[in-house]
């Protein structure tokens, strides 16, 4: 498969092969979710790494991870922390999105909206019909995030079929911890809103991740789900 590579306005965008451009992403993993530590784990060699930049440098990346379907979730980063058994019956190819970041300080919706282009671009050469991943809300202490995990308690639950079971320890129970409050859809981070926009839809729990400081939750997209005339925009934008 040829690599990920088009250009758009100020941005480029492309898979971080070289050892400068891998380098590029590893520090803005770094400082995204380590403080400047060393983010690298064992998932990086077995994924497709994407890198945004201007002039001045790297501004966002991610990673993709291929899964053929869903009796291979077992071996995501997901389910390191949730259950994904209700969703081992999916027929087709998977994606796993993760360690998605932007520079500090970056307000451009740009470049989430050309990060989301190169994931639909992707998937559509990689057959896959879903896409998951753990979107994150910054900080450990879950009570910073009530509003926003509320308003997913209230409106953004997955089917009860397929949403995945809890696993890990530590984590918040959308129905005994956050009944009957309305939320704030405004409080959710820019990734996990371009999700729910697109049709996505959430576990009933989230994650207390103390690793990487964070409280996270499963998401998953279907791409069927996508609005055709989002999609269309997003095909345009890679080109």
């Amino acid at each position: 498969m040829s690599g990920l590579s088009f250009s758009k306005g100020k941005y480029r965008v492309h898979e971080a092969r070289s050892p400068a451009a891998r380098a590029a992403l590893m520090a803005l993993r770094s400082v995204a979710f380590r403080a400047g530590g060393n983010d690298a784990d064992s998932f990086d060699p077995v994924c497709r790494h994407v890198l945004i930049e201007d002039e001045s440098g790297a501004v966002a990346g991610f990673r993709l991870l291929a899964l053929p379907d869903g009796a291979a979730l077992g071996k995501s980063y997901s389910a390191q922390f949730y259950d994904l058994s209700p969703l081992e019956d999916w027929p087709g190819p998977v994606l796993e999105l993760g360690r998605f970041c932007t520079r500090p300080g970056l307000r451009d919706p740009d470049a989430l909206r050309l990060g989301w282009a190169a994931i639909t671009r992707i998937a559509q050469e990689a057959g896959a019909d879903l896409l998951i991943g753990c979107s994150s809300f910054a900080g450990a202490e879950w009570a910073q995030h009530r509003a926003g995990l509320a308003h997913l308690a209230a409106h953004a639950l997955g089917p009860d079929g397929l949403r995945p079971r809890p696993k890990a320890s530590e984590r918040v129970d959308y129905p005994r911890q956050l009944a009957r409050e309305a939320g704030d859809p405004t409080t959710l981070p820019p990734l996990l809103r371009s999700y729910l926009g697109m049709g996505g839809w959430v576990s009933d729990h989230a994650v207390i991740d103390r690793d990487l400081d964070t409280c996270h939750v499963f998401t998953a997209l279907e791409i069927a789900a996508i609005p055709e005339a989002r999609l269309r925009s997003l095909r345009a934008l890679s080109g």
